[in-house]
């Protein structure tokens, strides 16, 4: 057991040592004085840490560190410092207008690019340093263009893993309604329409040779598909259909995200394989026991299906049915140790204001730190990134944010993020933007 430890430590230090021979040559490094510091893997918080950073990544955490000579010194002394935010269900392409008046009919791809491109710094500037988006809602590659702009350094954004178009079926979800037939079939839809196996796997090769990071399925209905009177979702895929998409996507080493209210339709994703349901208001019991003993990961996004302001009298009626469901699925949820990841659907919401959502998990019974957690390690599990984000640890990306409260105990301080460092670079302090 002894020799185990030793291994285990050693391989600890290598991976260390090669984390750290990434940082840019002649990078700088900054050190930064917390007055406070989460530590969400093991729950605690320390009082006057340092953290000294070398380029993109943590070097060393501990108290008192020594200032390398030319070290820049950020003084968060009079602050909570936490890991950035993981939103693992986001949507830079979408903004709320767009479920007025369907954005492939009104707007450019050209100019939804621009709107993903401040959709991106928003979320950002609010504490969000990582981004799971999931579907571009028609964009073509805008996602995958913001993504790489980011990534080569054009200007600072969050880390985003991008789905590019969604896979869903013909009358399902994302497939444009209401228009003369004519016009419709010469329409782009929103999503990609796969009606049988071949062109479900033709389409996941189609997304991956445009370069993203994973596939996103539509597995029921959205809320038109919704029996008003049993809560019951359109269920849009088989077991088998869903088993030959997660199949081919593991083939390109890529995992499977489904869009699934609950019902058969959410059973049969979690028994196909996929690596997370989204939305899952009406998850039962079944389908939660399922994915405790997968290990199937859940993304909530409660918040964006409370009642619209001024709906009409039916419409609120039905919407607080759906949101009385969801709260108490979510409770299920917890009870089991199902992996709750956090996600907003912002796009839905409005960008930068992820903290709804936040409020959202504490309103429904969460403890703060199991909500930083989860949007925080549950994230970076999610999309398989736990050894280099979701943490403020040596060898871990620099994503680090700070608020005047004391999150561990009151989410509602993360609604005002005064510091913002993704992959090293400052993009907030003192509460304002830093110019690019």
């Amino acid at each position: 057991m002894r020799w185990n430890l030793i291994s285990v430590r050693w391989a600890g230090v290598a991976v260390l040592l090669v984390l750290l021979a990434l940082a840019p040559a002649g990078a700088q490094h900054t050190i930064i004085h917390a007055g406070r510091l989460v530590d969400v893997a093991t729950g605690t918080v320390t009082s006057n840490v340092d953290i000294l950073v070398l380029g993109n990544l943590i070097e060393k955490v501990g108290p008192d560190l020594d200032v390398p000579d030319g070290a820049r010194e950020i003084d968060l002394r009079h602050r909570t410092v936490l890991p950035g935010l993981i939103d693992s269900h986001a949507h830079i392409c979408l903004q709320p207008e767009d479920s007025v008046r369907s954005p492939v009919l009104y707007k450019t791809h050209p100019y939804r690019t621009l709107e993903a491109m401040r959709a991106a710094r928003l979320d950002l500037l609010a504490g969000f340093t990582t981004l799971r988006d999931l579907d571009n809602e028609g964009a073509d590659m805008a996602d995958i263009a913001v993504r790489d702009a980011i990534r080569a350094g054009m200007y600072p954004g969050p880390r985003l893993f991008v789905s590019g178009w969604a896979l869903t079926i013909t009358a399902g979800h994302m497939n444009l309604t209401g228009l003369r037939p004519a016009v419709d079939r010469k329409l782009d839809q929103l999503a990609i329409l796969v009606d049988d196996r071949d062109a479900m796997v033709a389409a996941i090769r189609d997304q991956v040779k445009d370069g993203v990071d994973f596939i996103k399925i539509y597995a029921t209905g959205t809320m038109r598909h919704i029996d008003r009177d049993t809560l019951e979702p359109l269920s849009q895929l088989s077991i088998e259909e869903v088993e030959l998409m997660v199949r081919e996507a593991a083939r390109w080493r890529m995992d499977v995200a489904a869009h699934a209210y609950g019902g058969d339709g959410a059973y049969n994703a979690v028994a196909g394989g996929v690596r997370s349901i989204e939305h899952g208001m009406f998850l039962d019991d079944r389908t939660l026991d399922l994915m405790v003993e997968k290990g199937t990961f859940w993304s909530p996004t409660m918040t964006v299906y409370l009642p619209d302001e001024g709906a009409d009298a039916e419409e609120t009626e039905f919407r607080n049915r759906v949101v009385q469901r969801h709260r108490d699925t979510f409770r299920r949820a917890m009870a089991k140790n199902v992996k709750i990841a956090f996600g907003t659907d912002v796009g839905s919401l409005p960008h930068g204001e992820g903290w709804q959502e936040l409020q959202r998990m504490a309103d429904y019974g969460m403890a703060p730190m199991d909500i930083l957690r989860s949007a925080t390690l549950v994230g970076a599990e999610l999309l398989r990134r736990e050894d280099e984000l979701g943490r403020i640890a040596a060898g871990y990306r620099a994503d680090l944010i700070a608020v005047a409260g004391k999150p561990d105990q009151d989410t509602a301080a993360l609604r005002h993020v005064s510091f913002v460092m993704v992959d090293g670079r400052v993009v907030k302090q003192d509460g304002s933007a830093v110019p690019d």
